[in-house]
């Protein structure tokens, strides 16, 4: 049989038994990683027993197939663990994982250190291995395997925060143990030489590199999926081929660690590339990666597990008794950091408190998988490591590995169970009882709808209503027994609002109204909301209003290329950006109080309805201020804006109608390609954004002035020619008191106000206006700040040109000296409130 039957045979036989284990792992209700793993070595007991009789069909081929199946571990590692460690880290919510960053590094990096020495020192006093032999068992048997312990935690319903600390260790620490596997391995067959710091420097070196590595390649590709956007196959082809590739060039080319490049990467697109990748191919690629995934690990595991029982064939009762020296001292240093150093971040304010059951369960639950097995294959295929070592290795890994599955593993659940961490709390209780009571009322009725239409007999609906009735009498009357205060609904109720917030966001980017910019900028607002009301309730609601609509960093950037180097493109573009924002914050918000009458009211009451309708309101009222101003400034390119959102909603419509034809056979397809492709080419039309104009025009600008009007038109050029146009944000600080009086500023537009510190109430100052004369004239320091209190058009004169001008326009001067002395005299109760003025 040639050797590519062989392979063909094996992978795909493999393929086949793997695609029966799910559903019977799920009627045994053990982890499926656990039935992999029972399943590869009783395979390899087979394969040992009769590979290579005498024999034929397709079941005796496949056994030889398998016994000739020469996968090695570098193999095993260039072929799945890229994928592995891709999908893993690919279905974590980043967010949350920042959430409990500083206990998932602990247990991600220092745990594996602590692991690793203690396994290491603890059989290098029991055997006569040498040291460096020892630390690398250590550093194999450091990783832990989510996959089965995950299973576990949804089938029975374990809290999110625990599976989050499980998945976030388990991604982190295998990046952690590869390094430091490497490092040891290097150090055994002294490729690599030196003391203990230049080996940590290494070790830190290679884990900066692959995260810098893993981060640019993450980027690229989020760079290069644009022009391929709404390309189902070559987007997801892009992150396949990003998993292999940050792999490759963190190794070969940059020398550091390949596993970090690799969970960076899928970091990076998991928490930007959302907004990257077409909404469309998102869900798609999700489904592919799982698919990948499970593939990846079901294939290493059984692959690694047949060669078992070929690995445990000479093990003796000491080989026995250093296992269990292996396993206590593991669990010893899991619960040294576990219950010694993780209270320590929380006694520290780096990280929320993480209870004794979740602890116990984290140490019961840190199983090992296909990782350390198939670091423990590739020490037995290093010529350069010693027998003895490659024995010593094998037997202790594989070991252990099998005693934390089918020991700790099949123990998991019933410890779980014990714990009560698969109950509710009385919070989550209350809520499915309200979710429970709404959902049975909707219910009810429909059954009533159904039984109508389909005219079923009425003795059969009253039965089956009376059942729904019971449920509801039994719910309701645990709803009278809930304590559950009126400030712990209303928490519950923003976190449900804060949640559906950022839901609507993606959905409204789906339908193609918000850009992917505006998208990224208001789900990261509205995660940082979550955490303040997770933290403050509705202080940290109340606290956030008016940072959501701030002006952003980059804004602020603009704003100052603007104003100290005349650049004013940046701050067109943010501008823009800023009325998209705007326009979809408002929107969300006036769904969000529909949510709220109907949703929130019928799960947590009409007075927590009421309560969160009027926070709504007031960021919504916040909202349609700051559009207003913009929209005041600017309302030609706030009609452009809208037709922009009417002709995405039309487009909608109407390729919602063409798929309907299409279902109905109305359309062939090839007039449905037709008509998408006219809809495409009108989509990416509307997708432009359109340029805004500042409306700088410094001859526009200067009309404006009555100081200026009347002048003849060489006298307006001229003066035209020493002023610069500037725009100011609503709220920004024009002129600082102390500092140097250099400028003098005209109002072409809008309204300042002047906070002199012996008046009571600021000043206002409105369009031809001026301010900062005081200062040069005086030849004094700024005594006064000035703020914007909308955007503002003004025209900025510096001293050297204001003293130019005022000699050679002798109204410009003596208006000025009027204005001057006004702004001398005290404020009298007839004066007007300028005169007080000194800016």
């Amino acid at each position: 049989m040639h050797d590519i039957v062989i392979y063909v045979l094996g992978v795909s036989g493999l393929l086949a038994l793997v695609s029966a284990l799910p559903p019977l792992a799920a009627r045994l209700q053990v982890p499926y990683t656990v039935l992999l793993a029972a399943v590869g070595v009783a395979l390899g007991a087979v394969i040992q027993a009769f590979a290579g009789t005498p024999g034929a069909g397709p079941f005796h081929d496949f056994l030889n197939s398998l016994a000739d199946l020469d996968v090695s571990s570098e193999a095993l590692v260039y072929i799945f663990l890229p994928v592995l460690l891709f999908e893993t880290a690919l279905a974590v919510d980043v967010r949350r994982l920042f959430d409990d960053i500083w206990p998932i590094l602990l247990l991600a990096v220092v745990a594996v250190f602590v692991g690793t020495f203690a396994v290491g020192y603890a059989l290098n006093l029991v055997t006569t291995m040498g040291l460096t032999a020892c630390l690398l068992l250590g550093a194999i048997v450091a990783t832990t395997d989510p996959a089965a312990v995950i299973g576990v935690f949804r089938d029975l319903g374990a809290p999110r925060r625990l599976t989050m600390l499980v998945e976030g260790e388990s991604l982190l620490n295998d990046a952690a143990a590869i390094a430091l596997f490497t490092l040891l391995l290097s150090i055994l067959t002294r490729r690599t030489d030196g003391g203990a710091m230049e080996a940590a420097a290494e070790f830190l070196r290679d884990f900066a590199g692959g995260i810098v590595t893993g981060y640019l390649c993450g980027r690229v590709v989020c760079f290069l999926v644009e022009p391929v956007r709404d390309q189902p196959m070559a987007e997801i082809t892009l992150t396949v081929a990003l998993a292999y590739l940050s792999y490759v060039l963190a190794e070969h080319y940059v020398g550091s660690s390949g596993v970090v490049a690799v969970v960076t990467a899928a970091l990076v697109i998991g928490s930007v590339g959302r907004t990257r990748i077409s909404p469309a191919t998102w869900g798609a690629l999700e489904h592919v990666w799982r698919q990948l995934g499970f593939w990846a690990n079901s294939l290493i595991f059984l692959l690694t597990a047949i060669l078992v029982p070929r690995l445990l064939g000479g093990v003796g009762w000491s080989d026995i008794g250093l296992i269990v020296v292996v396993v206590v001292a593991a669990m010893a240093a899991r619960a040294l950091v576990l219950f010694g150093l993780l209270p320590l971040l929380s006694a520290a304010g780096l990280g929320q408190r993480v209870s004794h059951s979740y602890k116990a369960v984290m140490l019961w639950g840190g199983l090992r998988g296909a990782v350390s097995l198939t670091l423990a294959l590739a020490v037995t295929e290093n010529g350069r490591v010693p027998d003895r070592v490659q024995s010593f290795v094998a037997v202790l890994a594989t070991g252990f590995v099998f005693f934390t599955l089918f020991v700790n593993g099949t123990t998991l659940r019933a410890l779980i169970r014990l714990l009560g961490l698969n109950e509710l709390t009385p919070v989550e209780h209350a809520m499915r009882n309200r979710a429970l009571a709404l959902s049975l009322a909707g219910i009810q009725e429909r059954v009533n709808e159904v039984a109508r239409y389909y005219e079923v007999d009425a003795a059969a609906t009253e039965t089956m209503a009376a059942r729904y009735a019971e449920r509801r009498a039994a719910i309701d009357r645990e709803r009278e027994a809930e304590n559950l205060s009126h400030e712990d609904r209303v928490t519950i109720g923003l976190a449900i609002l804060v949640n559906r917030e950022e839901e609507l966001y993606f959905a409204h980017f789906k339908e193609g109204v918000l850009s992917r910019a505006v998208v990224e900028l208001l789900t990261g607002r509205t995660g940082r909301l979550l955490d303040a009301v997770k933290a403050q309730g509705r202080a940290g609601y109340r606290a956030f209003e008016m940072p959501f609509i701030a002006f952003t960093f980059w804004m602020r950037v603009a704003s100052l290329l603007h104003r100290r180097l005349g650049i004013n493109a940046p701050l067109a573009r943010r501008l823009s950006m800023r009325f998209e924002i705007l326009v979809g914050v408002r929107t969300v918000l006036r769904e969000l109080l529909d949510f709220t009458r109907t949703k929130i009211a019928q799960v947590l009451g009409e007075d927590v309805s009421c309560e969160l309708e009027g926070m709504l309101v007031v960021r919504l009222g916040m909202v349609e201020q700051a559009l207003a101003a913009l929209k005041l400034q600017y309302p030609d390119y706030a009609l452009v804006l809208q037709g922009r959102y009417v002709g995405r909603a039309a487009l909608r419509l109407e390729e919602a109608d063409y798929r309907t034809l299409h279902a109905e056979s109305i359309i062939s397809q090839e007039v449905m390609t037709d008509l998408e492709r006219d809809l495409d080419e009108r989509r990416r039309a509307l997708e432009r954004v359109p340029k805004l104009d500042l409306r700088l025009d410094l001859r526009e600008l200067v009309g404006r002035v009555p100081l200026f009007t009347g002048l003849e038109a060489d006298r307006l050029a001229e003066i035209a020619n020493l002023l610069k146009p500037r725009l100011a944000l609503p709220g920004e600080t024009i002129v600082r008191r102390g500092d140097k009086g250099d400028t003098v500023f005209f109002i072409a537009s809008g309204a300042v106000e002047v906070l002199v510190p012996d008046l009571p109430e600021p000043v206002k100052l409105g369009t031809g206006d001026v301010f900062g004369e005081m200062a040069l004239l005086t030849r004094q320091r700024r005594n006064a700040d000035v703020r914007a209190l909308g955007y503002c058009q003004l025209l900025v004169l510096d001293e050297k040109d204001f003293r130019r001008l005022v000699q050679k326009d002798a109204n410009l001067r003596a208006h000025l000296q009027a204005v001057a002395e006004a702004r001398r005299l005290p404020v009298q109760p007839e004066a007007p409130a300028e005169s007080a003025v000194q800016a």
